[in-house]
């Protein structure tokens, strides 16, 4: 009997599947909750992406899969017999049925990490191990020992054991002092998450455009490496702004995304400083230059309001469509003693 491996990269799951069997059955028959419907190829709910290898596609309405979606790489899971190995991504309907209830969870901090000189990596692990499911762009409220509360944006793919965020010191601020300063692995923490509505679109086929200024590269990493995880072929542009190069971090990391998928475009721009192999200016200046046209893109702009403004204009200005803008906005604090 021919047996095939199957990733299933929505599920981080891998499995057998056997001559006549298809992608879906094989991930229902491992109690794997695969987004499903008639089960006959009629009405499109286990749409998803093939991102490697081929498939046998079994006959089915061409209302549940168009000659373009097929064209696009979309295959309906119930009607797909592996020929080769493979590794899937499911669509699940709309963008929307992904998202969660926020949940009260209990973490303790993992690592640690200097990321730039006011720039912290902060790794939290639930204490039950189960977690909440989140959808890359989502944020958290994050509550460490005797500080205020504070909403810091996931930079991880969810399903990769826990979550992590990258708090920048605010002056005065008592959460990001106490981070700086004090906080250590083992110390206890409260969460609450998901919540947020600027998460990645995975039912998008047009091109993306991400713009990060400082640590709001933390949100554009987890969509960016969800997207390329889950095999979205679309272009992939992304701009990360910071005042001069000691505030940059993660360029080496998006540079080697970048030479590994051709889809994938990173550009860092340092708007006070003019350093070797780095643009000079305003971000969204860089934006404007590169991008005459954004009609059909999806934006996802994380980064404080003055960046996030300046590039909602550059957008707009060159066609996006206000829908397609998702906006991270990451206010300041008022200094607290």
């Amino acid at each position: 009997m021919t047996v095939k491996r199957i990733d299933i990269r929505s599920a981080r799951a891998s499995l057998d599947v056997h001559a006549a069997q298809t992608i879906l059955d094989a991930a229902l028959a491992a109690n794997l909750p695969y987004p499903h419907g008639c089960r006959s190829g009629r009405c499109g709910g286990c749409k998803s992406r093939l991102i490697e290898g081929e498939v046998e596609s079994l006959q089915h309405s061409p209302f549940a899969l168009t000659d373009e979606e097929k064209a696009g790489g979309l295959i309906l899971a119930c009607r797909a017999l592996p020929v080769t190995d493979v590794a899937v991504a499911w669509l699940g309907g709309n963008d929307e049925d992904a998202l969660q209830s926020p949940r009260r969870l209990n973490g303790v901090v993992t690592h640690l990490e200097d990321l730039t000189h006011d720039i912290k990596l902060v790794r939290i692990d639930t204490v039950d191990g189960a977690g909440s499911r989140f959808v890359a762009g989502q944020y958290a409220e994050v509550s460490f020992d005797g500080v205020p509360a504070r909403s810091y944006s996931m930079a991880n793919r969810h399903g990769d054991g826990g979550v992590e965020f990258h708090i920048r010191h605010v002056p005065g601020g008592a959460a990001s002092r106490h981070v700086h300063r004090a906080l250590k692995a083992g110390d206890k923490v409260a969460l609450e998450y998901p919540m947020g509505s600027s998460y990645l679109r995975e039912n998008h086929s047009g091109p993306i455009l991400c713009i990060a200024g400082g640590s709001g590269l933390a949100p554009i990493k987890s969509i960016v490496e969800t997207a390329l995880a889950h095999g979205m072929k679309q272009p992939i542009h992304v701009y990360f702004g910071a005042r001069s190069e000691r505030d940059l971090y993660l360029v080496n990391h998006f540079r080697a995304l970048a030479e590994w998928h051709a889809n994938l475009y990173f550009q860092a721009v340092l708007s006070e400083a003019d350093s070797a192999g780095y643009r000079h200016g305003f971000v969204t200046e860089a934006v404007a230059e590169d991008l005459p046209d954004l009609d059909g893109w999806k934006a996802y702009v994380a980064g404080p309001p003055p960046m996030v403004d300046a590039a909602m204009d550059v957008a707009f200005a060159r066609g996006l469509n206000r829908c397609d803008m998702h906006a991270d906005v990451f206010f300041t604090p008022e200094p607290m003693d």
